[in-house]
């Protein structure tokens, strides 16, 4: 297939030109507040499993509006002191699905918790959490789901999630504050960029082919599904797409990675239709951290990097949190 986007040396000097509205850090930081304030029930529990050198536990805990979510926590069974830990959110459709995948962490010393997706979970893998709260009218899918008013919108509440995530794990005794880091790919990687960008305990992030990224270009640019919801929202609603784009700008990885001091590790796929390149290369150009990396993947589409990636991201994290 062609190249469906730019490519260097004009993909590398792309800068987003998605504006940052004045009230981003209030608004954000209102929302936490508010989420923290209404508290909730954390459970954690032991899971069964055949697994002999981790240990599984099936938690829950309060992410936006005190709403209960799930997530798997696995640690290493023989662990001794502090643990840094890797909080991993998931792509657009999947959930936490099951304990026994993605050990790759757990298995390198790590405390690992891969949060669900709340209501998503039944498109490539299976969630366990629902969105108990509804909008107005919306394509199919979450990317209009109260896209007119950036209180309603769905992203919102999973980005809240996110950080309600990590106010959880830290309260526990096994997780190292001084080591906290946050990834995903796709829509995982949209919500990693935005917990460190509202949250400065965060201090690596690594996005994967990140999703959630210059709404702008993205939307006018991408190929495929999920960003055409919003291209199939505005050719009904025509009069809306100033009211869209402003509610976007609080939800712009872009504007995150303006926020972030922690250290990045992005990753690009040049032939990526459903995550344009230049939208990544608008986040990690935007991106305020002094120690940022991206790695691209010339001849891969939205599959991005793989278990090469995955490599890539436990070499860049054990050099940071002295686990090399």
């Amino acid at each position: 297939m062609p190249f469906p986007d730019l490519v260097h040396p004009a993909l590398g000097a792309y800068r987003s030109a998605v504006e940052i509205p004045a009230d981003f850090s209030t608004f954000w930081a209102e929302t936490l507040a508010e989420a923290r304030g209404i508290g909730g029930a954390v459970v954690i529990e032991p899971v069964e499993t055949t697994l002999k050198l981790v240990e599984a536990f099936d938690v829950t805990f309060p992410g936006f509006g005190g709403h209960p979510v799930k997530g798997w926590l696995v640690l290493p069974k023989n662990r001794e002191g502090k643990l840094p830990l890797v909080v991993q959110f998931i792509g657009y459709g999947g959930g936490r699905s099951f304990p026994h995948e993605l050990l790759h962490w757990a298995a390198s010393g790590y405390a690992y918790f891969r949060m669900d997706t709340r209501g998503q979970g039944s498109s490539w893998s299976m969630g366990a959490t629902p969105d108990p709260i509804g909008s107005t009218s919306s394509i199919p899918g979450v990317m209009t789901k109260g896209i007119l008013d950036k209180n309603d919108y769905y992203y919102r509440r999973l980005f809240t999630d996110g950080v309600r995530a990590v106010d959880m794990l830290l309260a526990q005794d096994f997780a190292d504050p001084e080591r906290v880091a946050v990834c995903g790919g796709s829509q995982g990687g949209g919500i990693a960029l935005a917990v460190a960008g509202i949250d400065s305990r965060v201090k690596a992030v690594m996005p994967d082919v990140p999703f959630l990224c210059d709404f702008p270009r993205a939307v006018r640019s991408a190929g495929r599904d999920p960003y055409l919801e919003i291209v199939r929202y505005l050719a009904q609603h025509r009069d809306k797409s100033a009211k869209v784009f402003e509610t976007l700008r609080y939800f712009d990885g872009v504007n995150f990675a303006r926020q972030s001091k922690a250290a990045a590790l992005f990753s690009v796929a040049l032939m990526d239709d459903i995550c344009p390149p230049s939208t990544v290369y608008g986040a990690y150009q935007a991106f305020a951290g002094a120690d940022k990396t991206i790695v691209e993947y010339e001849f891969n589409n939205h599959e991005g990097g793989g278990p090469f990636q995955d490599r890539e991201q436990m070499k860049w994290l054990g050099k940071r949190f002295g686990m090399a």
